[in-house]
């Protein structure tokens, strides 16, 4: 008995070691009031000079703005990023990782946390297409809800290692590993087969998406997680 307490004793410090060790790991705010150096244009030095503003916190694509997509500054591997979400009626974003910029766009190389209003544009009829869903392969589990156009919902995206998670408005919504063989199976049936950089990249930048369509984020953050054992 003594040694089964002791075992427990050692897993339990263990695991609050860990627990400690995560929470102690820095936030980097990617959006306070009207600074945006986090962010710049895709394949460009500096924030679009259209398309994009920033006022407040808050980082607003205009509808038909044209500014592309934007990426952060910095790359990460294994990280927590939390942004909030807004859509206008009817629109379409998304929130990519592990982007590279040696491919002709974002989504040829970074998987996708699709935003998107799910009761107006077609995307939020088809689950694996949903506001959640990693985009086009994995749709969110039961325990998804999403608040709707004009209303902010609260995102999540947990990369460890190669294990990657979605979070929506406080609940795990999807789970996949990357270079696993499910993911691989799902990809080779996908229109991504086309690209043999997507989800293939070790590390990569965060990237906000312009579709075209009024979208805000704000509450953006980021911070490195150590990989596991």
């Amino acid at each position: 008995m003594k040694v089964q307490n002791a075992r427990l004793l050692a897993v339990v410090a263990a695991l609050v070691c860990i627990a400690t060790a995560f929470q102690t790991v820095p936030w980097i705010a990617l959006s306070r009031g009207t600074d945006a150096s986090a962010w710049r244009g895709y394949k460009l030095k500096e924030f679009p000079a259209k398309g994009w503003d920033m006022a407040d916190g808050v980082i607003h694509c205009l509808k038909g703005g044209g500014g592309g997509d934007l990426v952060t500054r910095e790359t990460y591997g294994s990280f927590e990023f939390r942004f909030e979400w807004k859509v206008s009626p009817g629109a379409n974003s998304g929130v990519m990782y592990h982007v590279g910029e040696e491919f002709g766009a974002s989504y040829e190389s970074g998987p996708e946390y699709q935003v998107v209003d799910d009761a107006k544009h077609p995307d939020g009829k088809n689950p694996k297409t949903s506001a959640g869903s990693l985009y086009a392969l994995i749709a969110c589990n039961a325990s998804k809800s999403v608040q709707p156009a004009g209303e902010w919902n609260k995102g999540r995206i947990v990369v460890r290692g190669n294990h990657v998670e979605h979070w929506l408005n406080g609940m795990r919504v999807v789970e996949y590993d990357l270079g696993s063989p499910s993911l691989a199976a799902l990809v080779a049936d996908s229109k991504f087969k086309a690209w043999k950089s997507y989800a293939n990249q070790p590390t990569g930048h965060l990237c906000l998406q312009d579709h075209g369509d009024e979208v805000w984020y704000r509450q953006l953050r980021v911070r490195r997680i150590d990989k596991p054992n």
